[in-house]
C-alpha cells in the first residue's frame, strides 16, 4: 500500500458502534410491525442511505410495505437508546485515527445523513480527525453504488486509486470497490465471503490490525 495517501473509513461499525443499537431496533420494530427474516432485511440494507433503504424494504416486503414509517420507528428507539446509553466508539478507534492521521489524509464516507453523524462524531470526539466528511444525504444512492466514495475521494483531494476504504459491511465493500479505491473490511455484523476477500486487499480482525498494515 505504498501509493496509498488517504484513508476514508467509514462511520458506523467502524468508527462508532452503532450497529450494535441498529440491530436491536430493528428487532424491536420488526416485532411490532410483525416482519419476517428482519435479520436478513438489516444484512441486506446495511450500509445504504435511507432511500435506497426504502426501496429496498419495499422489494422485501412488498410495495404497500410502510418502509417510510418503519425507519421512523427504528429511528425513535435508536434516539432513545442513544439519550440513555450513549454510543460508544468501536475498540482502538481514537488510537487509530489520531496515529494514521500523522501520516495519511483521513476523511470520511457514511451512509448516515449529514446532521446525525456529525452530531454523532462530535460527541464521540473524533470529528476533529477527518479532514473532509462525504454524508448519504449528499448523494443520489450511496453504498453499495460508488457515487459516495467517489465524492469522498474529491473531498479529500485525492485520486480513488490514491485512498483506501475501511469498511465493516458488503455494500461499503462493493461501494469502494466499484469506485477503484483499495478496500479494507474490518468484518463487525456481517462476516467476510468470497466475494469480499476477492474485493479486499486486506480483511483486519480490529482497527488494532489495521494500524500494523499501515
Amino acid at each position: 500500500m505504498a501509493d496509498i495517501k488517504g484513508i476514508i473509513f467509514d462511520m458506523d461499525g467502524v468508527i462508532l458502534d452503532t450497529e450494535t443499537i441498529c440491530f436491536r431496533t430493528w428487532k424491536i420494530a420488526g416485532n411490532e410491525f410483525h416482519l419476517t427474516d428482519i435479520e436478513k432485511a438489516q444484512h441486506a440494507c446495511l450500509g445504504m442511505n435511507k432511500p435506497d433503504t426504502i426501496s429496498t424494504l419495499c422489494r422485501m416486503y412488498g410495495n404497500n410495505f410502510e418502509a417510510e414509517r418503519f425507519l421512523e420507528r427504528t429511528s425513535e428507539l435508536f434516539s432513545q437508546i442513544e439519550t440513555t446509553e450513549g454510543i460508544q466508539l468501536m475498540p482502538y478507534a481514537e488510537e487509530t485515527l489520531s496515529c494514521l492521521v500523522k501520516k495519511y489524509t483521513v476523511a470520511l464516507a457514511t451512509s448516515t445523513r449529514r446532521e446525525k453523524a456529525s452530531r454523532q462524531l462530535e460527541n464521540a470526539g473524533v470529528k476533529k480527525y477527518f479532514s473532509s466528511l462525504t454524508f448519504g444525504d449528499m448523494v443520489t444512492h450511496s453504498k453499495p453504488e460508488p457515487e459516495i466514495y467517489l465524492m469522498a475521494c474529491r473531498s479529500a483531494g485525492l485520486k480513488p486509486e490514491e485512498c483506501a476504504a475501511v469498511e465493516d459491511s458488503p455494500n461499503g465493500i462493493r461501494s469502494a470497490y466499484a469506485a477503484g479505491m483499495q478496500c479494507i473490511m474490518i468484518p463487525d455484523k456481517i462476516q467476510p465471503t468470497d466475494e469480499m476477500r476477492k474485493c479486499c486487499t486486506h480483511i483486519c480482525k480490529s482497527l488494532k490490525e489495521l494500524q500494523t498494515i499501515l
